[in-house]
């Protein structure tokens, strides 16, 4: 069901390879009626909104355009997608200087003109940037929240899948915990058909320990390769604002404010969330083992010791 019979308008801060994808798998799922993008680079926008128009025809109404901050006004949802790519051989956390800074001249640009939007991060590193976020803007964390980990859940499902010769949609597993080299999947909870992955014919825990490095190391790999990852996480981003155009209520591994789960507080990673009209509706504590609630646990102090240490708000 839709959240409103009114048309819905999405912001995308950043026109590079990351937030195109994310404007065309936006428009031809039909989910908005207006897609605004914003960058620095004023040509590139302009040319990236021309090439999409001329596809319009072949698909539902909507209408996008290249704009300024001063577009954020009535947006539904603003994506932040705009900051340095992470460079082959280059981790996450290392392009955290620059996209703070960054996301510390945007963010009040746009608070200017929408306080009221969902706001989803998608640059990285995206628990940090999605923190700064939270702690810049002041609001809460159904409303400001990180993709977190729900790509590399895709990739592990998408693997597992592989593996055991079904279709990715067909596995229940997830990755929680930073959007990095610290993430934890999460075996013990993992089902295929509601049987535990443990007990499903041909189940090997050295080829699911393989499957979680290969998960892990994902993005470097494609990186290697062609450059740059974008066409998974446009598909990921449009899945969540999906979620909350229809208030699908839908399950999503997100960056989030920790409030007290697993006794953790003022500290972003991702753990499962309930994605409605709302924005996040619920955090879910999922139950984990004993090895994997360390991993978690450990992942959450990584990223306090960079908060501790980073003075971001300064």
């Amino acid at each position: 069901m839709k959240k409103s019979s009114s048309p819905s308008k999405l912001v995308i801060v950043g026109a590079g390879r990351v937030g195109t994808s994310l404007a065309y798998a936006t428009m031809i799922r039909n989910i908005v009626s207006e897609i605004v993008l914003i960058d620095i680079d004023k040509k590139k926008v302009k040319g990236e909104c021309m090439d999409l128009n001329h596809g319009v025809a072949f698909v539902e109404t909507v209408r996008v355009s290249a704009g300024d901050y001063a577009d954020c006004r009535n947006a539904d949802y603003i994506v932040i997608t705009a900051g340095a790519s992470q460079q082959k051989g280059e981790t996450r956390l290392a392009l955290m200087k620059k996209n703070v800074k960054m996301l510390k001249n945007i963010l009040p640009k746009i608070l200017k003109y929408n306080r009221t939007a969902k706001f989803i991060l998608v640059s990285n590193p995206v628990d940090i940037l999605t923190y700064v976020a939270l702690k810049i803007s002041g609001l809460p964390r159904n409303q400001v929240f990180g993709s977190g980990t729900t790509l590399d859940t895709s990739r592990f499902r998408y693997l597992l899948g592989e593996e055991f010769g079904v279709s990715p949609d067909s596995i229940d597993a997830f990755i929680i915990g930073e959007h990095g080299d610290s993430e934890v999947a999460v075996f013990s909870q993992a089902q295929l058909g509601g049987t535990p992955l443990e007990k499903v014919k041909g189940y090997s825990e050295k080829k699911m320990m393989e499957i979680y490095k290969h998960t892990k190391n994902a993005a470097y790999e494609v990186i290697k390769y062609k450059g740059s990852t974008h066409y998974a996480i446009g598909l990921v981003t449009t899945d969540i604002l999906q979620a909350m155009e229809l208030n699908q209520h839908k399950v999503f591994p997100l960056s989030v404010m920790l409030k007290g789960e697993f006794g953790l507080k003022d500290v972003v990673l991702s753990l499962p969330c309930v994605v409605g009209a709302g924005g996040v509706e619920r955090v879910m504590e999922m139950s984990l083992s004993g090895k994997e609630t360390v991993g978690f646990k450990a992942s959450a102090k990584k990223m306090m010791e960079i908060i501790k240490g980073g003075k971001f708000l300064k």
